[in-house]
């Protein structure tokens, strides 16, 4: 299971969960991934934890004001790349866009979807994981795998049916143990997750617990 925390435009000391991420995952073996924001990943990066970053725009160099460039977050440390979440949604040949330049970086790639059917959208798409994240669940408190563990079977059955390369995450609302674990027993191959280690007093702690079943 890989755990991946997005920091998002949280009120956060990203340096703080970096750390607390990374002697986590020397401690436990796990796999923990950070994605802060694009002014921070060379920061994250240079503290050893698995930097990702929370979007690449679907553009090469140019005059693109604005963008996010994939060859630049990997020039700064980045080992790959959220795409298309909820509340950073592209259209679809944007999405496709962001792949093959992520790509083109030697960037991962996680395509975060609502549903199912997004879900088997994205995966057409050849990317590395895709993600399904309800957005009525995202910032809530109780885990889409224990709000809805239909939606993460069918989309992990979308993804397979397309491309069983991809593999499939969920995310909305995880933050314990016990949610990392349902997600794997309902076939996900990692988890999204953001308030509940962004915004917990001890992060560690709260790593801690994520990763005690694995």
């Amino acid at each position: 299971m890989f755990i991946l925390v997005n920091l998002k435009a949280y009120p956060c000391d990203p340096i703080e969960v970096a750390t607390a991420a990374r002697d986590v995952a020397e401690a436990s073996g796990a796999r923990i991934g950070v994605a802060p924001q694009a002014a921070d990943l060379a920061r994250v990066a240079e503290t050893g934890v698995e930097t990702w970053a929370q979007h690449v725009s679907p553009n090469a160099h140019g005059s693109h004001t604005g963008s996010t460039l994939a060859e630049a977050v990997a020039d700064n440390g980045a080992e790959g790349t959220l795409i298309n979440h909820s509340e950073n949604r592209l259209k679809l040949a944007d999405v496709d866009g962001s792949v093959r330049a992520a790509e083109r970086a030697d960037l991962e790639t996680i395509v975060c979807a609502n549903n199912p059917a997004q879900v088997g959208a994205a995966a057409a798409l050849s990317p590395d994981a895709v993600a399904v994240e309800p957005p009525e669940l995202i910032g809530g408190d109780v885990s889409v795998a224990t709000a809805d563990p239909g939606i993460v079977e069918d989309a992990v059955a979308a993804a397979e049916d397309v491309d069983p390369a991809v593999d499939v995450f969920c995310g909305a609302g995880v933050s314990t143990g016990d949610d990392v674990d349902a997600a794997a027993d309902l076939g996900a191959s990692g988890v999204l997750l953001a308030s509940g280690v962004a915004k917990a007093d001890d992060p560690a702690a709260v790593l801690e617990d994520l990763v005690s079943g694995l």
